[in-house]
């Protein structure tokens, strides 16, 4: 409680963070209150020719597409697919890359060596061209969207799991749990786990924006979600072609995109400043 109690008041203090984690508490608010916040819930999938790219006014804050849906809406649910995405893929890309960071740093055999060259191997390709390899090979969708995300993503934790373990390794606490008898079970989850927790956080934090940037690149593509769900890549997609007159139409979608992911980037920033005591030890430092 005194540690989440610091990490609030740290964070409060920092107006840039403060300003990132505000800006995903807004992310998360739209997506839950989407049906109260629409001005036209039952309108995001229905076509309405007459009301087509319609410039924004006091009906529609901010437009509509070319099916004549109200594009405010359809930003509002689209936040719900952003988390959807984002949650579990990174949820699931931290399941597989933290035991595996984990138990190649600990131990010293060539499985370990196998691992990290695996990790390797999907390091060495660019994550976005992996992703749509795999995306378009396994059809446009939510789900696959997730999986190729989720396939990409997990060499960055198992590289960060795998340097921090072996930097930890060698400490005093390690060597005197393993000497008193404790399990290497026991020394990875109970030692060496929590105190790389910080660096799994900010990773975590700063990766969330990444995926969310990543999917909205393959709903560009149009290899996420399916039409007409609204995907904010995909509306971008579809306003190409309504250029430079329906400007409403991209710049609504593509400024949510960059609101969301600015503020995973600031609020990973910011908690990076806070948990790692390098840092501040030597912003203390230059304080002084």
């Amino acid at each position: 409680m005194d540690t989440v109690i610091f990490l609030f008041r740290k964070l409060a203090e920092d107006r840039v963070a403060l300003l990132g984690a505000s800006l995903i508490a807004l992310l998360v608010l739209t997506a839950i209150l989407a049906p109260f916040l629409a001005t036209h819930p039952a309108d995001v999938a229905e076509f309405h020719p007459a009301e087509r790219l319609q410039p924004p006014q006091a009906d529609h804050f901010f437009g509509t597409d070319r099916m004549g849906s109200d594009i405010y809406s359809r930003i509002l649910f689209g936040a719900r697919i952003t988390i959807t995405i984002a949650v579990i893929a990174i949820g699931a890309s931290v399941l597989i890359g933290v035991p595996i960071g984990l138990i190649a740093g600990y131990y010293h055999s060539w499985f370990s060596d196998l691992l990290m060259r695996v990790s390797d191997i999907f390091l060495a390709v660019p994550q976005i061209v992996l992703a749509i390899a795999i995306a378009q090979t396994l059809g446009p969708s939510i789900e696959n969207i997730i999986l190729a995300l989720s396939a990409t993503y997990w060499p960055f934790w198992a590289r960060l799991v795998y340097a921090e373990t072996r930097s930890l390794q060698n400490e005093v606490f390690i060597e005197a749990s393993i000497a008193l008898g404790a399990s290497p079970f026991r020394v990875m989850v109970l030692h060496i786990l929590p105190n790389i927790m910080s660096s799994i956080i900010v990773r975590t934090t700063i990766g969330m924006g990444g995926t969310i940037l990543t999917a909205a690149a393959l709903g560009f593509l149009g290899l996420g979600a399916p039409a007409p769900s609204p995907e904010w890549g995909r509306m971008i997609s579809e306003s190409r072609e309504f250029l430079p007159e329906a400007w409403w139409y991209a710049t609504a979608p593509g400024l949510a995109i960059f609101l969301v992911v600015m503020g995973f980037n600031l609020l990973g920033d910011g908690l990076r400043d806070i948990l790692d005591p390098k840092i501040r030890r030597s912003r203390a430092h230059v304080d002084k």
